[in-house]
């Protein structure tokens, strides 16, 4: 079959491989349909950081149909369509006993610890998989994973009913920040270095568009989402919001936050770390439904297997004006 793997920091190769492995107990083996490139992929093709075993087939954001069922699997079966939750957790340590398997001890994530979506068919454990809602199309359920990501964050904020968010960053999670809590009754705010990226945005949200260097004001919001990981940016949405609110982290970026702490104290502003996704993804089946006239717009464009290496050089490149490139993983 046909796959994308990385075989080191900055050495992606579209590749023919053997077909993955028959399930094992607790195991699925699904036909890849779609498949989306993350911020996260890039960061590690360009940094190395992740790379814990290589070669790697890559990709965490993928849904597929289920072809294979290993021994004791019951919640899905051959046919389903499904929607993959990408964290690859032990289930034994603390923090995934008390829920927490965004911060279990062992994380790691498809495609990386293990073969991953850019690929036609890929074998995965069986709690990873969960059935899709019938009637999304297949373009759609493969942004389930960013979706669930985007829906965390903004639970972790808890930004009070009809409060304004201003999101720094309108990348894929910051466009689909913005999104989820336009729908949910929040007016929006966005920041981006990109023009076209920030109207786009603003055209799926309702919302407006500010920048860190004017006065916000007295319609400065009191709560904020920054998805640019980068520590000025976050050091500026510190400044700029209201007091009494809080800011979530979402993005990865470089570099060290200098933050004085009587700031936070003074203006009462809370920095909330934002890491993957807790029980989202099982909300899915009910909201993606009610996005489906939505979610066309975040997606850039659609691609095969052979046009990922130049996608992500693309990205990297910022020659990228819309949200998120996702891939038809079958040939022909």
């Amino acid at each position: 079959m046909k796959a994308v793997r990385l075989h080191a920091k900055q050495d992606l190769r579209v590749e023919d491989v053997a077909l993955p492995l028959p399930p094992k107990v607790d195991e699925v083996t699904l036909a890849v349909t779609y498949a989306g490139i993350c911020g996260s992929d890039l960061h590690n093709f360009r940094t190395g950081e992740w790379i814990t075993r290589a070669p790697s087939v890559a990709g965490h954001e993928l849904t597929g149909i289920i072809e294979a069922i290993g021994d004791d699997v019951s919640h899905v079966a051959v046919g389903d369509k499904v929607i993959v939750d990408s964290r690859h957790i032990c289930g034994v340590c603390r923090n995934c006993q008390d829920g927490l398997g965004q911060v279990c001890e062992k994380l790691g994530f498809i495609g990386e610890v293990i073969d991953g979506g850019f690929a036609e068919a890929v074998t995965l454990p069986a709690r990873n998989v969960l059935k899709a809602p019938d009637g999304v199309p297949d373009r759609h359920l493969a942004l389930a994973e960013p979706i669930a990501v985007a829906l965390h964050t903004l639970n972790r904020l808890a930004a009070p009913c009809n409060a304004e968010i201003v999101v720094a960053g309108c990348g894929p999670i910051g466009g689909l920040v913005a999104l989820l809590a336009s729908q949910s009754g929040h007016k929006v705010a966005v920041i981006d270095r990109n023009e076209a990226r920030a109207k786009l945005v603003c055209e799926m949200t309702g919302g407006r568009i500010l920048d860190l260097e004017s006065d916000w004001g007295e319609r400065a919001p009191r709560h904020g989402v920054d998805a640019t990981g980068s520590p000025f940016v976050i050091g500026r949405l510190v400044d700029k919001i209201a007091p009494g609110g809080a800011i979530a982290l979402v993005g990865i970026g470089h570099g060290t936050l200098e933050v004085n702490p009587i700031q936070l104290v003074e203006k009462e502003t809370a920095l909330i770390g934002c890491h993957a996704f807790g029980g989202e993804l099982e909300t899915l089946v009910d909201l993606l439904p009610r996005l489906t006239d939505k979610l066309d717009a975040v997606i850039a464009e659609e691609i095969t297997l052979d046009a990922v290496p130049d996608a992500y050089q693309r990205h990297l490149d910022g020659k990228v004006d819309g949200l998120k490139t996702i891939m038809r993983c079958q040939q022909g």
